[in-house]
């Protein structure tokens, strides 16, 4: 169900008509149609027409982590099957929806419908889903992602809003029933105090999973929007009452004096962190929040400042490089900003494209978050590297489309 929202500016009685945002289509169509193909064959190459995940680095090059081998993060699946949807295609976004249903219910080891980071890639064959994983020769062990094997909030979010995205397409009320139920499990497991906000979700192996006490911008605003969304569809009211909490959060992290959103706390959920940035904190209140609070519209100039990289923007605070499915993030917000699109970002996304259609995750050998993986890492550990990447395209291919993955429509201008 579409709905439509109207601004009354003044007393003054006034017609307002809502159309698609602006864009030079000479630059936006051609990537909306290159993205959109990738992604149609992507799916099109997972045989059969039932339930499936996308790898998430389709087409590794040499020396690129073992780890990442026919890996299928939630959250790349998520943003892909609604980038599929934008594109056009329900029937594919409908598979990896499916896919995230039975993945809910046929965990090998948990039964409380959680969803993990990462699944192995590919078609899923009699209801079996699988973790991804590797033989490890030197040792003679079977090898897993600590990270990938654990369930992180933002990413359950990020798949409530696919359910929601097809459910809004097939009124098949078991992708709403599914969103609801990694809400709930949100709910269950996640809520912190102190402030009040969503943690991180849980890190490790099935034997010695620990959670994760920070809370994220980021995790909260995912967990806004699809409560948002969710409770509407749904009528439940606790749902109502998880969307205040997180939203809540996130327009406390607004900061008044430098504009801007901070990232949210440190690991002992309460100090706020300060000193770093990340770029989707900045860009996706912005999409997530409809209408969002104008004195938001300041943050354009600390994006400007601590994010661009050349003709792009990248993932840190004065970046190293240019993160494509970031710079993606800043062409629809700014189109939900009612902004012009330069070209020259167009352009830069364009030329990212690899030779099997999907786009790098970035131009540069790699690119540094500032951010680690888990408590297990020793460094800032979490990398982007120059390999084609399916969140990068699945962005690309939301921005071209003008498409809000947060509110499951079209993004809109009022005139």
């Amino acid at each position: 169900m579409r709905r439509h929202y109207f601004l009354g500016i003044g007393v003054a009685l006034a017609m307002i008509v809502a159309r698609p945002a602006p864009a030079t289509d000479t630059q936006r169509q051609p990537l909306a149609q290159s993205t959109c193909t990738a992604l149609r064959a992507a799916a099109a190459a997972v045989p059969g027409q039932g339930p499936m995940f996308l790898p998430s680095y389709p087409s590794l090059q040499p020396g690129a982590e073992k780890a990442l081998e026919n890996v299928a993060f939630v959250y790349d699946n998520a943003l892909a099957g609604i980038a599929l949807t934008a594109c056009g295609d329900a029937a594919q976004a409908r598979r990896i929806a499916d896919a995230v249903l039975l993945a809910a219910s046929h965990d090998p080891n948990f039964h409380d419908g959680r969803l993990r980071n990462a699944y192995r890639s590919g078609a899923i064959v009699n209801d079996k889903v699988e973790l991804p994983g590797y033989w490890q020769s030197q040792g003679n062990y079977w090898s897993q992602d600590p990270y990938q094997t654990g369930t992180a909030t933002g990413n359950s979010a990020w798949a409530a809003l696919l359910l929601l995205t097809v459910y809004d397409n097939t009124h098949d009320r078991r992708y709403l029933g599914g969103a609801v139920a990694q809400l709930h499990w949100i709910q269950a497991h996640t809520l912190g105090t102190a402030p009040a906000a969503y943690e991180g979700g849980v890190f490790g192996y099935d034997n010695a999973q620990r959670p994760q006490h920070w809370k994220a911008t980021e995790h909260n605003l995912d967990v806004y929007a699809a409560a948002t969304w969710a409770a509407r569809e749904s009528g439940d009211a606790t749902l109502t009452q998880q969307a205040t909490v997180a939203g809540d959060f996130v327009k406390s992290m607004w900061d008044t004096s430098e504009h801007r959103f901070l990232v949210g706390t440190l690991d002992d959920g309460k100090t706020l962190s300060r000193d770093k940035s990340g770029l989707d904190a900045q860009a996706w209140p912005l999409l997530a929040f409809q209408p969002h609070p104008g004195e938001w519209n300041q943050v354009w100039p600390w994006i400007e400042s601590q994010h661009r990289s050349g003709e792009g923007y990248g993932y840190r605070r004065q970046p190293d490089g240019v993160w494509t499915e970031g710079t993606a993030q800043v062409a629809t917000a700014l189109q939900a900003s009612g902004k012009p699109v330069p070209d020259t970002l167009w352009q830069l996304l364009a030329a990212q494209r690899s030779t099997g259609g999907m786009l790098y995750a970035t131009p540069q050998a790699r690119i540094a978050t500032d951010f680690a993986i888990g408590p297990m890492s020793t460094y800032a550990d979490f990398f982007y590297y120059h390999q084609p990447h399916l969140g990068a395209t699945a962005w690309a291919a939301l921005a071209a489309k003008g498409w809000n993955p947060f509110t499951g429509r079209p993004i809109t201008r009022v005139e």
